[in-house]
């Protein structure tokens, strides 16, 4: 199995990142291959919305990183994608990155009804906020990222097949619970 894995936090060593370790080392020993990128270092740039991926199911913008991790979608069976909240969302570098590759996410008939491209892939979704548990779930901060992401997943015909959502790290800023390890380790497992 081919497994891409999109960090989307900033912080090195962070909640996310350990999060993603996690699953990383499961899916690792059972011998799944893992291509594992930072979406903070990426040089991608914004859309220009000439639409013209639309019919040519190419990007008119010079080759960037948006180019190179749209391959790896279409490479990988599964997906793996964590992200911080950042006002109720997904950071923007990776709505950036989103809004960039949706040609070769998702396409779309004469009617401009999407069509998913990638039926029958799965995908874990990850969120991380530094507002406190239950809060966190409420007022839709790690929430809103995860509905935005299943949003996008679910047009591009991922199946998600686990949520994991941690509040509350702003007091414990770097601190992976037993009860979330495992959780983790489920996940990686379902995949």
């Amino acid at each position: 199995m081919n497994v891409l894995i999109l960090n989307a936090s900033p912080r090195k060593g962070g909640n996310i990142h350990q999060m993603l370790d996690i699953i990383h080392d499961e899916l690792s020993n059972s011998g799944a291959t893992i291509q594992e990128v930072f979406v903070n270092t990426l040089d991608v740039k914004p859309c220009v919305a000439c639409m013209k991926c639309r019919e040519t199911h190419q990007c008119v913008m010079p080759e960037d990183d948006a180019h190179r991790v749209l391959e790896l979608i279409r490479w990988c069976d599964a997906l793996v994608i964590g992200s911080p909240c950042y006002w109720g969302n997904m950071p923007g570098k990776l709505k950036l990155l989103f809004d960039r590759m949706v040609y070769g996410m998702m396409g779309e008939n004469s009617l401009a009804v999407p069509i998913a491209m990638h039926k029958g892939k799965r995908c874990i979704l990850i969120s991380t906020s530094s507002t406190m548990y239950p809060i966190n779930i409420w007022f839709n901060q790690t929430r809103g990222v995860i509905k935005a992401l299943r949003e996008i997943m679910k047009w591009s015909g991922f199946r998600t097949i686990a949520t994991i959502e941690k509040g509350g790290t702003y007091k414990k800023p770097s601190v992976i619970s037993p009860r979330l390890r495992r959780r983790c380790i489920r996940a990686a497992h379902r995949l």
